[in-house]
């Protein structure tokens, strides 16, 4: 079992920022062709990091996905979570991305989490107030990381993160009893 999250560091984060492979997925891709759209490309998506953004959000918590490639299958998954927070393949990176979403709503890098396993995160966790990876995440993210969690990606990593903010943020049980 990780560490728990500290508690001030948790309080902070209004933003919760998810890279797509290798954190919401296993970071395999099913690619083939399709004539009519000129594209294939299949993900799988792990129903309990869905149930773990409902809890994010419930809580007040925006949700971001951030990647580094276009991908219409990720786009569907956040339409089906109602994550309207999106940056898919920007030229400008990651970070960009998530520097724009904070200052429409007028929030600052400390004030958000991101979860993320590769190379192209560590621009993102470097200044972000919370930076978690996941399991599996490369050597330099997990030494980036404040958390790292003990579930790979795809497998539950995003609920097993939720959850370990939530606690920390004293409202796991609160949310939990909502479905009781």
């Amino acid at each position: 079992m990780t560490a728990p999250l500290d508690p001030r560091r948790a309080k902070a984060v209004r933003l919760v920022s998810l890279d797509v492979d290798g954190v919401l997925t296993d970071g395999s891709l099913w690619t083939g062709w399709d004539p009519a759209s000129g594209s294939f490309e299949m993900r799988r998506f792990n129903a309990l990091d869905g149930m773990a953004i409902r809890l994010l959000q419930r809580a007040g918590l925006v949700i971001a996905f951030l990647s580094g490639k276009r991908s219409s299958a990720v786009l569907i998954r956040a339409g089906e979570l109602e994550v309207e927070d999106v940056s898919l393949g920007a030229p400008e990176g990651k970070l960009a991305g998530l520097q724009g979403m904070l200052a429409r709503r007028g929030w600052t890098l400390e004030q958000a989490a991101h979860m993320g396993d590769d190379l192209s995160d560590l621009a993102v966790m470097e200044r972000v107030g919370l930076p978690v990876a996941v399991v599996g995440a490369v050597s330099e993210v997990r030494a980036c990381a404040a958390w790292v969690g003990t579930v790979r990606g795809g497998e539950g990593a995003v609920r097993e993160f939720a959850k370990a903010l939530l606690v920390a943020r004293g409202e796991w049980e609160g949310l939990v009893a909502e479905f009781r």
